[in-house]
């Protein structure tokens, strides 16, 4: 291996645009071409509307404009508008922004000014234009270098922010914004932020109703055991129901902050649900009946939140502020008095909700017995099995061949007939099964473990044979 110098010459010191391009994963996460909704491109629109995001919160501008081609973003805010001498700063200085202000942004999803930063730095072109109190300031850059300053002029314009970008396409290769992607995103954005209105290439999306809203875009209302559970109080906010469907769905949110990986805020939920359930109906129910096909979010604020990585998919934070409780207790005890007074005041909810409970726990140890009964078929399945033409491999050449043998699977007696008469009999068997196979769709995990047709095949496909159909 050839010798490689380390002296000063090795020593690099990268301003903060430099630093960006040469690792944009640190910032964005991975980079993609806009096809998949985790893709860069789309965070760095995050990073943007997240900004007019805070400023509604803080109670600035009721409503936000976004319109979008394939390659190129504006969004426009009603807020109080980046102050004009700071305007460069912002958007070009790393570790610059109001955020490390809590008087002015006191739970902001964003507070390591980076974001825009970020925007900026990977964009052909990024221009930011504030309007503040009549009067504007423009500035435009290209892959984060200053090439437009614009002195102040008079405006009549609203207070607000309004910025656009075209991102590198030297970074984000072959990249198109897809707008069911956005669309997914905004819609998160209304339902975290009732009140607020968002246009998005002249359609406009609004929520009344919150997380209510979201659950029921999200669910078929039809399936649902019982009526959605909304609960509200100050910094949380959740609903609750459930399905029909297997496993467990969440929907979880901090600052507005759409956290896909959870974090201490949905473990605290999930929790504190079990708990106040064994509590109100006096029974040490098992948690994964209780939980099982439930549908629910959660969104709550947190003053200067610490997320596990720079994209913010999840929560770190143990304290929901420097002098508050912790996650763990804030969202127990919300739940614990919310959920259990909700309970009380509404007897057919909590009905249908020990209903499901107890189906799951009947199905848990239903699936159990019917899974030890299916192994034991398993095992019993072989050459006595009437569904089952066997090859005839002579024992003594069993360990030898047995990678030669196949196990053709029909639909039905009579479409094995014809594969039965031309087979080669000493390496390949038939399993014939029934013409129609079950439709699954809609019926109890017991109905489906307790078919005949199922437990034999998963049966057969242990003896080594290559399956072929």
């Amino acid at each position: 291996m050839a010798e490689v110098n380390y002296d000063d010459d090795s020593i690099r010191s990268l301003d903060w645009k430099e630093h960006i391009r040469l690792r944009p994963g640190m910032y964005i996460g991975k980079l993609g071409d806009g096809s998949a909704y985790d893709d860069g491109v789309y965070v760095l629109l995050k990073e943007i509307v997240d900004n007019s995001i805070d400023e509604f919160v803080m109670g600035s501008g009721r409503s936000i404009e976004i319109s979008m081609s394939d390659h190129k973003v504006s969004v426009r805010d009603y807020g109080r508008g980046i102050p004009l001498g700071k305007v460069i700063d912002c958007v070009s200085k790393i570790n610059t922004g109001g955020k490390y202000d809590s008087k002015a942004f006191q739970k902001s999803v964003g507070l390591n000014g980076v974001g825009t930063k970020a925007v900026n730095a990977l964009s052909n072109i990024f221009i930011v234009q504030s309007y503040r109190d009549g009067r504007t300031k423009i500035a435009e850059f290209a892959k984060g270098e200053l090439v437009r300053d614009e002195t102040e002029k008079e405006t009549s314009q609203r207070n607000g922010t309004a910025i656009n970008f075209v991102p590198d396409d030297t970074i984000f290769r072959h990249y198109r914004f897809i707008p069911e992607f956005v669309e997914s995103m905004i819609w998160n954005y209304v339902f975290l932020n009732s009140g607020l209105t968002i246009n998005f290439n002249n359609t406009k999306y609004f929520s009344e109703r919150g997380l209510y809203d979201l659950l029921t875009k999200n669910t078929n209302t039809e399936h649902l055991r019982y009526p959605i559970i909304h609960l509200k109080g100050e910094d949380i906010e959740l609903a609750i129901t459930h399905g029909q469907q297997y496993g467990e769905e969440y929907y979880s949110f901090v600052n507005g902050q759409h956290t896909t990986q959870g974090g201490t805020h949905q473990a605290a939920f999930r929790e504190a649900v079990v708990k106040t359930v064994k509590e109100f109906y006096g029974k040490d129910f098992d948690a994964s009946d209780i939980r099982a096909s439930i549908v629910a979010a959660i969104a709550i604020k947190v003053q200067e939140p610490v997320f596990e990585s720079q994209t913010k998919t999840k929560l770190g934070s143990q304290s929901i502020g420097p002098e508050g409780p912790s996650v763990r207790a804030f969202i127990g005890d919300f739940i614990k008095k919310e959920l259990d007074n909700y309970l009380h005041k509404n007897p057919a909810v909590a009905d249908a909700l020990k209903a499901r409970i107890l189906q799951s726990e009947r199905e848990r140890k239903d699936i159990a017995g019917i899974k030890k009964l299916a192994n034991e078929r398993a095992k019993k399945a072989s050459l006595h099995n009437r569904k089952l033409r066997d090859c005839k491999l002579h024992f003594d050449d069993q360990h030898e061949r047995r990678q030669e043998t196949t196990l053709f699977i029909t639909e039905g007696d009579s479409a094995s007939g014809s594969i039965t008469k031309s087979r080669d009999v000493q390496t390949q068997a038939v399993f014939s099964l029934k013409g129609k196979p079950l439709n699954c769709f809609g019926l109890t995990k017991k109905v489906v473990y307790e078919n005949e047709e199922f437990n034999l095949k998963t049966g057969l496909t242990d003896y080594g044979t290559t399956t072929s159909w």
